[in-house]
Order: C-alpha cells, then structure tokens, then sequence
C-alpha cells in the first residue's frame, strides 16, 4: 500500500481556475422525497469529494437521523448544514437555471441535455446567480410535475438494459461533471512526485552505457541504435527522481556483482 502522502489530494489533480471555487459555492444539491436516510449521508459525502458544500433536502422521510451521519462519514458539517425544504418550490425559488436529473425520456417541455452539457450550462449560469442540481426519491425519481420545474432535464449516459443509478452515485457523477466544468473542462491528472532533471537522466544514461558494455551487451565501438531508443524509452515514461534512483541502484548492484564474479 503506498503511504498516506501518495494518497493525498494534489494541487495537479484537478486544476485550479480563477473564479472555480465560486462557481461551486453558487451551486447546490437538491434531493426531493429522498426515502432512505443513508442515501442522504452518501450524497453529502459524494458532494464534499468534488468541492460543493450546500445541500437542500425537499420533504425527506427521516432526517435528520444517525443512518445518514454514518454514511457521510467525513461530510458531517455538510450534512450539518443541510437546508430542509417542504416543497421543491422553495428550494429552487432564488435558483435561475436548475437541472433535473432523469434517467427516463419522457415527454417532457424542457430540453434534454447530457449531464456534461448540462454541467457546462449551469457554471456558465452561476455568472448570473444561483444554479440546482435535482435528483428525486429512490424509488420513482423525479416525477412530470417536478421535472417542469426545472430548466433543462439532464441524463447520465449508463446501460441502457439496466440506467437506474442509486441516487448517491448519481450525485457524485453530476457532482464530479460540474467540477470540471468549473475547472474550465480539464481532465484530472493523476499527481507527480519530483521528476527527474535533465542531469539525473543524464547520469543514469551514462551508467547504463558502461554497465551495458560490462555486460557484453553493448559493444562501444558500434552501439547502433541501442543507446537513442533506451533513450526513448525512458522519456516516455517521463521518469520521477526517485525513479531514476531505482535504476541507478539497479544498475550499482549489478556492477558489484560483475566485479565479484572476475
């Protein structure tokens, strides 16, 4: 298991954009008729990974309640905070683009977007003022009447023989769609550690040359292209200081052992 520092959020993981941490702040989660307690616990949490913080629950059956503390684990003061609402309504009533999400077409008024364009609208929208992102009970979803409600209905592209996604799992997709919407659309990256300099690959060229020619395995006098494509090689993997000096002490043990040997 990599130690705890490898499994840290890095600065390169999502790119920070001026302005992106506001855009976030102007968009909230609504969960309408919401039935099971520890799904409201999952989406707090799925909401707290990708930077969204306020939470508004439409007429739940229990709330608060400990199921939901348990299941949000680390998002306690986010589920602390959340707004509960009697109608959907006054949840979306200072909101000036809101976004059902549906698995279901229907015939239905308001467009149908996917939820990457629909992500991409609301951070346009929150220039303006206050976004929602809408999602209904478990067991129906939103329903016609609510759906009107909103600006556009939003749909997350699944399998089409089984598309029923549990409502926490939709709001970390929709959440993690209007992050990087909000990052200006780049794609997360996984983080580096330190990488290797010019000099450090330089050495590690050099060593590889003279332990090669120990060897047998390399001929100085006619390297061929032996030496360009290692070269190659080890510039796409685009090497990490620590990386080089595996190598280097890879290649230092095999030198100990070629001298024992004569």
């Amino acid at each position: 298991m990599p130690p705890p520092s490898a499994l840290e959020p890095s600065n390169r993981a999502l790119p920070s954009h001026a302005g992106a941490d506001n855009r976030l702040a102007r968009v909230r989660i609504v969960l309408s008729r919401t039935s099971h307690p520890g799904n409201i616990g999952a989406a707090a949490r799925a909401m707290l990974t990708m930077g969204l913080s306020r939470l508004v629950l439409c007429a739940p059956e229990r709330f608060p309640d400990p199921e939901a503390t348990a299941r949000a684990t680390g998002a306690s003061e986010l589920l602390a905070g959340a707004r509960v609402v009697a109608t959907l309504d006054e949840a979306l009533a200072d909101c000036v683009y809101t976004v059902g999400l549906s698995s279901r077409r229907r015939e239905l008024a308001a467009p149908v977007l996917s939820i990457r364009e629909a992500a991409h609208e609301a951070i346009r929208s929150t220039s303006e003022g206050e976004v929602a992102l809408v999602f209904g009970s478990e067991v129906s979803g939103l329903t016609n009447e609510e759906l009107a409600r909103c600006s556009v209905v939003a749909t997350i592209p699944s399998n089409p023989a089984y598309s029923s996604l549990n409502v926490a799992a939709a709001v970390q997709i929709a959440a993690y769609e209007v992050r990087l919407a909000a990052a200006g659309g780049d794609v997360w990256r996984a983080p580096r550690f330190a990488p290797a300099t010019h000099g450090d690959q330089q050495a590690l060229y050099a060593h590889a040359e003279k332990t090669l020619a120990a060897l047998n395995f390399l001929n100085p006098e006619r390297p061929r292209r032996l030496l360009p494509r290692l070269r190659r090689l080890f510039a796409r993997a685009e090497l990490e200081h620590e990386e080089v000096n595996i190598l280097q002490g890879i290649l230092a043990r095999v030198d100990t052992l070629l001298r024992e040997r004569r």
